[in-house]
This record gives structure tokens, sequence and C-alpha cells, in this order.
């Protein structure tokens, strides 16, 4: 397993102490968030291993931020409540993160031929798909409070839909950026984790030609 980026080090390190700190005053429960959260920040190298693809250091980055930031800073610290915004910037983000990486695995099922498909067609795929995951997200906080007593939706319905509104943000957001990706007119910006995804995998995307990729 290759070195993790030195900030994912810095949050495992938080996550470890926590973890350790909990068992030696006696808080045994307590271990199973910050536990929890550590072990998935080495998901991403399973998930390298298993599936032959390489990801970014950026994409690890993200990856491990937004799971500390859900789990950890959210759960254990407790931010849902002391900040109002806090369950909507990871919603925004979520969603356009997903749409970014059904963007890259929708583009991949063509080799990269842009021309597979328009790009406003593998745009809307991409959102449609960061907008179902966001769907079933809202399901699954539904049955977790009705089955469990739990409070994942808080005010309920105005919650839910307030949910629903932002995850198609950020899905539109990222679906309009493959599209305009594919044709060309870009620079820079979140383009380039497109690039460094592509640069990264460039024997998945053999038939994309339109400009060259350097290694």
């Amino acid at each position: 397993m290759r070195r993790p980026p030195i900030i994912v080090m810095i949050l495992q390190a938080i996550l470890l102490f926590e973890c350790v700190t909990a068992v030696l005053s006696g808080r045994p429960l307590q271990v199973f968030i910050p536990g929890l959260t550590l072990a998935i920040s080495f998901a991403p190298y399973l998930f390298e291993k298993a599936v032959g693809i390489r990801l970014p250091s950026s994409f690890i980055v993200a990856i491990v931020v937004f799971v500390f930031a859900t789990l950890f800073l959210g759960e254990v610290e407790d931010f849902y409540n002391k900040y109002w915004w806090w369950d909507t910037l990871l919603h925004f983000s979520s969603a356009l993160s997903f749409g970014v990486i059904a963007f890259l695995f929708i583009f991949m099922l063509f080799e990269g031929d842009r021309y597979a498909a328009p790009p406003w067609a593998i745009g809307l795929l991409s959102a449609c798909v960061a907008l179902s995951i966001g769907a079933i997200w809202e399901i699954f906080e539904y049955a977790m409070d009705q089955f469990f007593g739990t409070n994942m939706q808080k005010s309920g319905l105005p919650d839910t839909m307030k949910d629903i509104i932002v995850d198609t943000l950020g899905a539109i957001i990222s679906g309009t950026a493959g599209a305009v990706y594919l044709q060309g007119r870009h620079a820079g910006g979140i383009w380039l984790v497109y690039d460094s995804f592509l640069k990264k995998n460039r024997k998945l995307y053999r038939k994309f030609r339109r400009r060259p990729i350097d290694e």
C-alpha cells in the first residue's frame, strides 16, 4: 500500500488518539465511531487493489476528509447541531463528488470514446446517478428513524426536501461539468479532477483522444 498523503496521515493520527483516549478513560463504547472512521480511511487503498484502478491523491484526501467530517466531526463533535449549515454542506459536496465519480465510471464504459454518446447524455446520466444515491440515503434515514427511533431526519419532511434540493443542485453542477469537459471547453478548476484521474488510468480510457494525456 502506498504512503497516504500528509493530510490523511494527520487525520488518521487524530482518530487513533481518540480511540486510545476513549479506551484509557474507560469509555469503550465511544471508540466505535473514531475506530470506524479510521478503518474507512484505509478503504480507498483496498478499493484500488481490488478493482485495479489508481486513485489520485486528491481523490483519497477528499474521501477521507468527507468521512472524517461526516462521522467524527458530525457525530462525535456534534457539528450537525452546532452548525446548521454542516449537513447542507456535506449533502452538496457528496452530490458533487458522486456526480464526478459517476461521470468517470460511465465514461470508462465507453473506454474514453467521447463520440459514443453525446456529452449532454453522459452528463445527464452522471447527474441521475448522483441524485439517485442522495434519494437512497434519504430512504435510509427514514428507515432508521422508523425502525430504530433515531432522529436522522431531524425536522422530518422539511429536512428531507432541503437535502434533496441540495443534492439536485450538486448533481446538476457535476453533470454539467462533465459535459463541458467532453466538449473540451474548460481550463483548470474542477476539470483538473477529471484530468488527474484519466492520467492515472489511461489504459481504461484508450479511446480518449480529446487531447494528449501526460503520464
